[in-house]
């Protein structure tokens, strides 16, 4: 992509290319074209509802986890709303069920607590249960839904037959950052262990983690397999990628505040790890800047620090083919998903502005946040 006009964009600024997430809709569309599948999008990794306008001409609604997020799913996007949490509140509940279409639930303890409420409701609802297949492919322990003693979806041991009456539809969600290969692998254990049971059913969701977007995925495979699930079972396919919606469409914008000297050179930034790209500590992974190399790579090297005081706000190191000064520009990418739906105000930092660029290049701010978005957190 070209770059920003830097003189024209506040920072911290997270900025979302309109054509790169149109490029990866129609990636997306292509999918459903070919298999006849439906693809929801996971709030959960990105729910910046200014771009919902040109999702939902491509995807059939969202994947909420939460209360709030189906709310924001049904009155912003305005097509299906499926949701799935590990519990559900008895408070929240009827409110909850109000913005929903497809609801999830993770235990039969779960199912069968709530199931009288949804029995006197007007409008049906389709109702499902969360299985875990035990079959892990995510090599990051805080990330596989299928670790051992996992508090996600029921083991077949704890499956109960004799309880589905009501019951509609199977979700499962083994992925993470993952090609089709590891949902091959994943479909055969759960064929094995659930595939009794799916005839019985009216859809099954593949859930999350598939990197469909990814230049390396193999699309066709992908088509391939729900093709011939398809064709196996007479169900509704769904599939609910987050990540893959907005995979490198996103871009976080910072400037250098200081440069200082111990032991290497380290500048300091308007924008912090910890509190607006959380992933980068938690993954953990080390974001790339445009122009810029690893460590040693060109002749200027620099740790990257954020603005907070955790010791740990740290980027990583970074080279540069010209030194960096106070005010430099550097634009992190593929800053979209977790970044957003998860940051923080830990120190009382500002939160970067929410942007969007269209297709001539113009950036557009839908956002910007003050002290009062801090204080209205905290009493």
């Amino acid at each position: 992509m070209t770059r920003f006009n830097l003189t024209t964009v506040p920072t911290p600024c997270y900025v979302l290319d309109e054509t790169i997430l149109e490029q990866n809709l129609g990636v997306l569309d292509a999918v459903q074209e070919r298999t006849g599948c439906k693809i929801i999008m996971a709030l959960k990794g990105f729910a910046m509802f200014g771009a919902f306008p040109l999702i939902r001409e491509h995807l059939h609604g969202i994947a909420a986890s939460s209360l709030h997020e189906a709310r924001l799913g049904r009155e912003e996007f305005g097509r299906e709303v499926h949701v799935f949490a590990p519990a559900y509140k008895e408070a929240e509940f009827e409110e909850l069920v109000s913005y929903s279409n497809h609801i999830v639930f993770n235990s039969f303890s779960q199912w069968h607590r709530f199931k009288p409420q949804l029995a006197g409701l007007k409008n049906h609802r389709s109702c499902g249960i969360r299985i875990n297949p035990e079959h892990s492919e995510v090599k990051v322990a805080i990330y596989d839904p299928c670790a051992p003693f996992s508090r996600l979806g029921v083991t077949r041991e704890n499956f109960r037959e004799d309880h589905l009456e009501g019951i509609t539809g199977l979700h499962f969600h083994t992925l993470c950052e993952l090609n089709a290969d590891s949902l091959a692998r994943t479909l055969r254990a759960f064929e094995e262990k659930f595939g009794a049971f799916i005839k019985r059913m009216q859809w099954v969701n593949f859930g999350g983690g598939h990197h469909i977007t990814r230049p390396d995925y193999d699309v066709g495979l992908l088509c391939d397999l729900i093709t011939d699930f398809k064709h196996r079972y007479p169900v509704e396919v769904y599939l609910e990628p987050g990540e893959a919606v907005v995979l490198n469409a996103g871009f976080l914008v910072a400037s250098v505040l200081d440069i200082i000297h111990n032991g290497m050179d380290i500048a300091i930034l308007d924008v912090s790890a910890a509190a607006h790209t959380p992933d980068v500590l938690e993954m953990p992974y080390r974001p790339e800047i445009e122009g810029a190399g690893k460590s040693g790579e060109y002749p200027n090297t620099y740790r990257l620090g954020g603005l907070t005081c955790l010791a740990g706000d740290v980027f990583g190191d970074y080279s540069f083919p010209e030194p960096l000064r106070i005010g430099s520009r550097l634009i992190f990418t593929d800053m979209a998903h977790y970044t957003m739906v998860k940051n923080n105000t830990f120190n009382g930092v500002g939160l970067p502005s929410i942007a969007m660029r269209d297709a001539r290049g113009q950036i557009r701010i839908l956002r910007q946040f003050g002290y009062e978005d801090y204080r209205n957190r905290l009493s």
